[in-house]
């Protein structure tokens, strides 16, 4: 199904013209298509249908409740990074007993309040945190489900800042240490070694760092085993790339053959932890052009989103499709598409060859992951409304803030 479709009114998502929700809800805006989410979870779910396993969508990806009950209807779990990812999957009607907790900096707080909820499972990403955990499922009388996030010094040949396996990253406890920790763990009264993680980084879409990181973590597994530490669930993670400009994801039965030999005959539940390749490519902003200003060597599109808005730009380089919503018979120009920010790194694209006016409606695509979830009100701007199109419907899922709730929790000195 092609979720983003040209009609007779110009860009489409699912059965709904942009332009109509231009009209409706005004610019910038996020707007997501319900199948295409679908669609996603569904595939990969159905991948994996020869094994025990349990998808743990990322949240940190896009966090949004509708989004977050979308994919608990369908039977997703979740992977959070703080308590208030924890607040928010509850929030959204999330089964606690699918959670996973992620993060190399959880607090004595969010740990009472993950144990409360009864979560699945804490990945545990240091030995100081191991005695920590230990001591605070101690006070409450409970014993906490635990895996060791090991980082298996594995190059999965991404961006470094989304790189997350390598030994010089914060993640995950050495390879060489995960063995010692484990024989540590089944010492500690208050904790109960489950599983164990891995998750090697993000926008990946190459196969290979997938099998090495594998094998590698199945070797210890093996090990373990020998040790007496005979483990429930393999988490290997997230990482899946998705298609921003030219790149080729990998296919998912490839993805899910990999994971099937790596696996073997053990017994063993496997837990993914995907994000960007659920959400990204569902997910649109919608900006409209506000002036044109061109220059000598550059011609400036400024428009009225910016890296407040969709951050990834100005913080990777990322690169994000602009498409027209209506496209014109009058000849291309090279734009840089730039939002009002103060700061030269506010752009959203650079060099786009594009016929526009001031006025027009441009579409910056693949912007369902670590969009909205980034978004910050610099420059004292509001965040973006949020709509989910379902089929010709259309829903708002998140109101644009109003001005007022930016200042509303901040108090002014006395005379």
């Amino acid at each position: 199904m092609q979720y983003f479709n040209r009609g007779p009114a110009g860009l489409e998502v699912e059965n709904v013209p942009l332009t109509r929700i231009a009209e409706q809800f005004g610019t910038p805006c996020y707007i997501y298509s319900r199948a295409a989410l679908t669609d996603a979870y569904e595939a990969l779910d159905q991948a994996l249908a020869g094994l025990p396993h349990l998808i743990c969508y990322a949240i940190k990806a896009n966090s949004t409740l509708a989004i977050l009950n979308l994919f608990a209807r369908l039977g997703s779990g979740f992977d959070i990074v703080s308590g208030g990812e924890l607040q928010r999957v509850l929030a959204a009607g999330g089964d606690p007993g699918k959670i996973v907790f992620s993060g190399v900096g959880k607090t004595e707080h969010e740990m009472k309040q993950a144990l409360r909820a009864r979560i699945a499972c804490f990945n545990v990403e240091s030995e100081s945190e191991l005695y920590r955990l230990n001591a605070v499922s101690g006070a409450m009388e409970m014993r906490a489900p635990i895996s060791l996030r090991v980082n298996p010094d594995v190059d999965p040949k991404t961006h470094p800042y989304i790189s997350t396996g390598l030994k010089d990253n914060k993640f995950g406890v050495a390879f060489q240490d995960a063995r010692r920790l484990y024989k540590l763990a089944v010492t500690l009264p208050h904790v109960r070694a489950v599983g164990i993680d891995c998750h090697i980084g993000s926008q990946i879409t190459d196969l290979s760092p997938f099998r090495e990181a594998f094998a590698k973590v199945l070797s210890l597994v093996d090990e373990l085993a020998g040790d007496g530490v005979v483990l429930e669930h393999l988490d290997l993670g997230g990482g899946l790339g998705i298609r921003y400009r030219d790149e080729i994801p990998l296919a998912l039965a490839d993805y899910a053959r990999t994971i099937y030999q790596a696996v073997g005959s053990r017994t063993l539940k496997i837990i993914l932890e995907p994000g960007r390749s659920l959400v990204g490519n569902a997910g649109i902003l919608l900006t409209r052009v506000e002036y044109l200003k061109p220059g000598g060597t550059r011609n400036f599109a400024i428009v009225d989103a910016a890296m407040n808005d969709l951050l990834r730009p100005a913080l990777y380089e990322a690169w994000h499709d602009v498409q027209p919503v209506r496209v014109r018979d009058s000849a291309k120009q090279a734009w840089e598409i730039v939002g009002p920010v103060c700061e030269s790194a506010d752009f959203l694209a650079q060099g786009r060859d594009l016929a526009i006016e001031e006025g027009d409606l441009l579409a910056v695509m693949s912007a369902g992951a670590y969009g909205m979830s980034m978004s910050s009100n610099y420059n004292s701007r509001p965040r973006s409304p949020e709509v989910m199109v379902d089929g010709e419907r259309t829903h708002l899922i998140r109101s644009r803030e109003p001005i007022a709730s930016l200042y509303s929790l901040e108090q002014t000195l006395p005379a």
